[in-house]
């Protein structure tokens, strides 16, 4: 079975956030079910150097403002289709934002092209390879349905996976002529939004299949408080919409194996991670006094649940613990942290920006992963947090409920506890699980259990892809009985 994955990321070529990790790990995970992916994505500097053994598939004269050619080869361990126009994408930087952090005004011409381009390849425009399915992430793919839907049709199967209903891609109407999109998607308002043009919703309306990254999310989008303006149309296609908890790339992520960590490990060996811990100690002006090491690696947002912490470290450092933050985002955030490292000096670490390999060195030494979002797709800090024995303090929310078990008295007798819940996502419930992870820390056997389950915990990729794979077949009418027999 041929897919083509449409996206505006894919680790390690070009990554803002968890989009990008998805699907650079799916593919791999797919082909053990027999499914073969290449990847669609924009020509940006980055991924145009890293395109290996490449081929043109097919030439445009005018694509959405200037030249385009469709490019096929290899970069990042993945197969890709690369859709090479300057005019669009030979940006530095952001994928998405300009120097002065904000949207590039022509995102709409951008990420139109894209979705035509997965269409035109949909219909034949790359040759030998014909996709059966056509898999888009996010709104930035969100037109690929609705071009298959109003256009001249295409054999392919479209499904819609949405990673954070939050970002729809609105834009003014007056961009609707230069779409290529037939007038009947204005007709129909398949596209429109209270007056504007919302990609997102335009593949919420018009895709065969809809999967969203949780099974919590999936139910949660469904309603005003979490539908972003969208649930009504998400209540209207339930049968078409299916929750699938997202994975992690676990050869990328082995704490057995991670050359980022000063001192590698398992499950049975979790003792010496207090190596790692002392250099990140180092890495951040943390003292080496006794008491659990919380961390942060996010974006730093109110979405996240950040600006909530901020107001807690006061209250975390005089319990006992200590705080180190990789991240960036409201500037409000930023400063807030910025201001607790100068009030608790030895205690409190903040890094401004992102690093990988710090990250891992994070999840690697620090003790619990703190996550206390508002909304949570899915996330993937949490899977990691698990992986590497970091445990993980989450909101019960989404994706988070559906992978961290609280570890109440009942979980813990029980043997089943990976880590710390709470809810509702407000500072007091979050100061409450701040000061219980302080507590069961105290608890070394209890602690190191609860470790030690995490890191046991499946969060590969293989049961979701299989659940993707049999997704893909039902689409397309393929039994799974006459897929044993082949």
């Amino acid at each position: 079975m041929d897919v083509l994955s449409v996206a505006s990321e894919a680790y390690p070529l070009i990554k803002t956030g968890g989009l990008a990790d998805v699907t650079g790990a799916l593919p791999a995970a797919l082909a053990a079910h027999d499914v073969t992916v290449r990847t669609l994505l924009p020509g940006y500097p980055a991924v145009m150097g890293a395109l290996e053994d490449a081929r043109a598939l097919r030439e445009f004269g005018d694509y959405f403002g200037g030249p385009a050619t469709l490019l096929a080869g290899r970069a990042g361990g993945l197969d890709v289709i690369v859709l090479d126009a300057p005019h669009l994408y030979a940006r530095a930087g952001n994928p998405y934002l300009g120097p002065d952090r904000k949207d590039w005004p022509d995102n709409w011409r951008r990420f139109a092209a894209l979705s035509y381009a997965a269409y035109e390849i949909g219909g034949g425009a790359a040759g030998e390879f014909q996709p059966q399915i056509l898999h888009c992430h996010d709104w930035q793919a969100g037109l690929v349905p609705a071009y298959v839907r109003f256009n001249s049709p295409t054999p392919a199967k479209t499904i819609l996976t949405v990673h954070n209903i939050a970002f729809q891609g609105l834009f003014g109407f007056e961009i609707f002529n230069e779409l290529r999109l037939d007038y009947r998607a204005a007709q129909e308002s398949a596209v429109e939004y209270y007056g504007l043009i919302n990609y997102l919703k335009a593949g919420l309306q018009t895709a065969d299949q809809l999967t969203t990254v949780s099974p919590t999310y999936a139910l949660e989008i469904k309603t005003q408080a979490y539908g972003m303006g969208l649930e009504g149309l998400l209540s209207a296609r339930a049968d078409a919409l299916v929750g699938i908890t997202n994975g992690i790339d676990d050869r990328e992520w082995d704490p057995q194996t991670d050359r980022a960590l000063h001192t590698t490990y398992n499950h049975n060996s979790i003792e010496t991670r207090q190596a790692n811990r002392r250099a990140l100690e180092l890495r951040f002006n943390i003292d080496d006094t006794p008491g659990p090491l919380f961390s942060v690696v996010s974006r730093l947002t109110t979405q996240k649940g950040l600006d909530m912490l901020v107001g807690l470290v006061d209250d975390l450092v005089a319990a006992g613990g200590k705080l180190i933050v990789l991240g960036s985002g409201d500037a409000e955030i930023e400063n807030g942290f910025a201001g607790a490292v100068m009030r608790h000096p030895g205690k409190v670490g903040f890094n401004r920006g992102y690093d990988e390999p710090l990250s891992h060195l994070i999840q690697g030494g620090a003790d619990v992963m703190v996550v206390p979002s508002r909304f949570e797709p899915c996330g993937l800090t949490q899977l990691y947090g698990l992986r590497y024995g970091c445990v993980p303090l989450v909101s019960r929310v989404g994706g988070l409920a559906d992978t961290v078990i609280d570890a109440n008295e009942a979980a813990i007798e029980a043997g089943v506890a990976t880590g710390i819940v709470f809810a509702p996502a407000e500072p007091y419930a979050l100061r409450d699980a701040l000061l219980r992870a302080v507590q069961l820390h105290a608890r070394p056997k209890v602690w190191r259990k609860m470790q030690r389950r995490g890191m046991k915990s499946d969060v590969s990729w293989d049961a979701s892809a299989e659940k993707y794979a049999k997704l893909y077949r039902k689409l397309l009418g393929v039994r799974e009985d006459d897929q044993q027999d082949d």
